[in-house]
């Protein structure tokens, strides 16, 4: 970028000669002013000092080029993943992950593969949200990736496209990755597909060693209503992390099978205040008569959380009642 591109003013000059200053720091200061002009024509010099020889004015550079989708400034960032220092990497792929355009997220296809891990990474997890046919092939490929980050990453990309192809490949990694979680993604991704094919998968995975995969697992259950779920969701109601067993009881109110009453009931009583609303919830979704007098009790409940719940949930039985 030359001088006159932006130095138009007394005020623009004094800013070009910052930008070329021996002080790093007055070099990074000077980058921001330039950067909240936001003007397209400054976008030269941002992308100019991802370049320099300091670090930190790198990584200035890299975060206030966020937001913008050129061309060259995608090139940039992109060409930063490869950046010595960890700070300015992060930095970059931080940038990258807000671009919104499809434009630019088919000038990242090519880096979805590179053979730099940290980039692999970051352009998976960049392309995740913009939903870009294209980036399945890639994402694919990298399930199998030696990186766990890499393979979580592309669990993401196949999950927002809601790639039904991929549904074999993410029961695998549900059940059986090293990884807890990419385990716990995969998990979540089977919610792509509104079929009772996953749930094989998914209830596998209600018994993983790792609470944070059985609950994934619990809540990909109630989200997809999958009733043939019943029973492993009932045995999550007795796991012994409140967190799974919330998940639990959340799912069982969405199945709305009065067949999940007793164990919701008697879930009332546990000690944590947020099992407990969460219970009553499911109750007044499942709105059966039945759970009455038990919602009536809780209404005198410690939790004002609780109490509040278990007076909804009576409405909505009354309310299934009145002819």
């Amino acid at each position: 970028m030359t001088e006159t591109s932006f130095a138009t003013s007394t005020a623009g000059h004094e800013l070009s000669i910052r930008l070329r200053h021996p002080d790093a720091t007055v070099r990074r200061v000077a980058l921001i002013e330039l950067a909240d002009e936001a003007d397209e024509n400054n976008l030269p010099a941002l992308i100019a000092a991802l370049a320099d020889p300091a670090a930190e004015v790198r990584g200035e550079a890299a975060g206030l080029l966020a937001g913008w989708e050129t061309p060259q400034s995608v090139a940039g960032l992109v060409q930063t993943l490869l950046d010595p220092e960890e700070t300015v990497r992060m930095a970059a792929a931080q940038s990258l992950s807000e671009l919104k355009t499809r434009e630019a997220g088919v000038q990242l296809l090519p880096w979805a593969l590179h053979d730099n891990d940290f980039a692999r990474g970051a352009v998976l997890r960049a392309l995740r949200e913009l939903r870009l046919a294209e980036a399945a092939p890639a994402a694919l490929q990298s399930l199998a990736d030696p990186v766990a980050l890499i393979r979580r990453e592309a669990v993401g990309v196949l999950g927002w496209l809601k790639h039904e192809a991929a549904l074999p490949a993410l029961g695998q990694l549900a059940r059986h990755d090293t990884d807890p979680e990419v385990r716990r993604a995969a998990t979540g991704a089977l919610g792509l597909a509104e079929s009772e094919y996953v749930l094989p998968d998914l209830l596998a995975a209600l018994t993983d060693p790792i609470w944070s995969v059985r609950e994934e697992a619990a809540s990909t259950l109630g989200k997809l209503r999958l009733q043939a779920g019943l029973t492993g969701l009932l045995s999550a109601l007795g796991d012994d992390y409140w967190q799974v067993r919330l998940r639990a009881a959340r799912a069982l109110g969405r199945l709305r099978l009065c067949a999940a009453l007793p164990a919701l009931i008697e879930t009332l009583q546990h000690e944590v205040g947020n099992l407990r609303k969460e219970a009553a919830i499911a109750l007044g979704e499942i709105a059966d008569a039945a759970a009455e007098p038990a919602l009536l009790q809780a209404q005198t409940d410690p939790d004002p959380e609780v109490r509040k719940a278990a007076r909804i949930a009576l409405a909505h039985i009354n309310r299934k009642d009145t002819p």
